[in-house]
This record gives C-alpha cells, structure tokens and sequence, in this order.
C-alpha cells in the first residue's frame, strides 16, 4: 500500500492504517520523509496531553481511566505508552497495554506501546513523529505516557500542550520531591492513590512547593487533584481541568508558543541525527581518529579539532552528488 494510501486509511479511522504508519516512523523507513510530507497538512488540531511520574504512581491507571472518561465525552483519544526496552529483544515489554485491555476493541481508541530503545528523558526517540500520525489521523486527544521517570527527565514537558505530573503517597519523602526538575514542568498535579494515609501530606507538601515559584499574576496556577483511578475517583475533575488549561492555552497564545518551541525541537533533532551519520561515514576516512590523535599529542586543541571536523562535514555536503 502506497504512503498516501495509508494517510487517506489513517484519516478515515482504519486503525491498522495508523498502526503501519508508526511502525515506519519506528523503524525509520527510507519512506519516512515522505510519510511527514504527506501528513504534514493535516497536524495541529489534537489536544497533546502528556503522563509523568515516578514508577508505581499509576500512571497506567489513571491512563486508562482518562481514556473511560474522554471516550463518555466522545473524544476520539490516541494513546502513546512509552515502555522500557527489553535488554533482549530491544522492544516494548508492553506492560501499560495489559492494563488498558478495557478499550481494546473500541475503534474510537488508538494504544501504541513503544520502546524507548535506550532514548533517556522518558521517551522514545520517535515519540514526536509517532505523534504527528496520530494528530494527522484526526484524534481529538493524545495522550503520552511516559516511562516511570525520576527527577530530571523532563522532556515530556517539550513535547506536550499540558504535562500532568503523578504523584502517590509512600513514594519517598516530600521534600526530596520538592527539588526535584520534574515537579517544576507540571501544568496539573494529581497526587494518585488518594485514599492511602499520607495523600493530604502530599497535597500539603506539593502546595508549600508551589508557593515557593514565582508566577506572573495572569499565569496559570497548577491545581492539585487528588484521584484513585482504580475506582474512577477524581478523574472527572482531571478532564475539567485540562479543557481549562486548554482554554488558558489558547487565551494567552502559549499554546502556539509551545507548538513552534515543540517544532523547533524536533527539527533540531532530525538535523543533528544526520549531521551524526555523516560524521559516521568521516569517521571511515579516518578524519576523526586523526584529529583526536592530534588532541592526545597537544597538537591542537578539541575546539579547534571540532572546527575542521565541521568543516570536513561541510566540504562533504557540498560535494556530495544532488
């Protein structure tokens, strides 16, 4: 089946469509580039919710319970669950689709599990383009689960239009929380489990941290909901809160500040990766080894080394065939 074939299925709601067009985004087909170009008109309309927290907070769960609730809404809603690679295979392990089998067969769900393979930050490497076929494909809301993170991975923030951070009661002290990168990208805070001893204390906590950052009078102020998704409690606030941080979004224009920050992002990263393949292919020419040889020796120094380095990768570029 040809690319705009599978674009025209994926748009028309054919969910093996969709399937086949991330699975080349995966595995980075010699037909991505053409798969892009081809979505590349039709993007920008889903609202891209993103999923953090450390392991055990229940992020799958509550995953679940906000697809329940955003399908009741009738939202046709994408699901991408980022999983830890196999150290034997180097695919997902699939544990968050086990726990989302209650919509496996409703046709207005997507659920793709996809292995970080190494990638750090709580994503996968093609997380952002997977997101684009689902956008393309014309789901209302995406939501991005990421790998169970801890204080520093935060990319999730660059990729999502509302980060939602998880937290439970018994996961560690508070105040270790507190410093921590992760709880200053949160646009909602939801402290899941809260039906266990200690959920107040961590609602405390994470308010008495938040009152600590410096917000602009007109600038969003993150709730904090207290949810157990196993029973469903809470979640409805949670799909409030985010239709109004949405609205925030697009009142204030963050939401298309974000977008190009997001774009901005990804094209970086598409140029950087290729920028690495062509040092790949100096490297044969021994241009690398001779210049860390000259570095060793005190020949020269790494800034200039990593100068003629680029220069080599340009001079390759300008004479490689059109």
């Amino acid at each position: 089946m040809s690319v705009p074939e599978l674009v025209d299925q994926a748009r028309a709601g054919r969910s093996r469509a969709v399937g086949r067009l991330i699975s080349l985004v995966e595995d980075s087909s010699p037909l991505l580039r053409e798969v892009m170009a081809a979505l590349a008109p039709h993007g920008g309309h889903a609202q891209v919710v993103g999923i953090t927290g450390s392991p055990g907070v229940g992020k799958s769960t509550t995953t679940n319970a906000l697809v329940g609730a955003l399908r009741a809404a009738g939202r046709r809603v994408g699901v991408l669950a980022v999983d830890p690679s196999s150290p034997f295979s180097g695919g997902a392990l699939l544990g968050d689709r086990i726990r989302m089998q209650d919509h496996a067969s409703d046709p207005g769900v997507f659920i793709r599990s996809m292995a970080s393979r190494g990638h750090l930050g709580g994503l996968a490497w093609s997380t952002p383009q997977a997101l684009r076929v689902l956008d393309a494909a014309g789901y209302d809301v995406v939501l991005v689960e990421t790998v169970g993170v801890g204080q520093s991975e935060v990319d999730v923030a660059a990729l999502a239009d509302t980060t939602m951070v998880l937290l439970a009661p018994g996961m560690g002290d508070g105040i270790q929380a507190a410093k921590a990168g992760i709880l200053e990208i949160g646009d909602l805070y939801v402290v899941n489990k809260a039906d266990r001893d200690g959920a107040d204390r961590v609602r405390r906590e994470l308010r008495g941290m938040l009152a600590l950052g410096q917000r602009r009078p007109d600038a969003w102020q993150p709730p904090i909901l207290p949810t157990v998704a196993q029973t469903g409690q809470g979640i409805e606030d949670v799909v409030a809160a985010l239709g109004e941080h949405r609205t925030h979004l697009e009142a204030t224009g963050e939401l298309q500040r974000r977008r190009e920050r997001r774009a901005r992002e990804e094209v970086e990263a598409i140029a950087v990766t290729a920028l690495r393949q062509r040092w790949g292919r100096l490297q044969g020419r021994a241009d690398l080894d001779e210049l860390a040889a000259d570095v060793v020796a005190g020949r020269t120094d790494p800034y200039a080394a990593a100068d003629a380095l680029v220069a080599a990768v340009t001079r390759a570029g300008e004479s490689a065939p059109a």
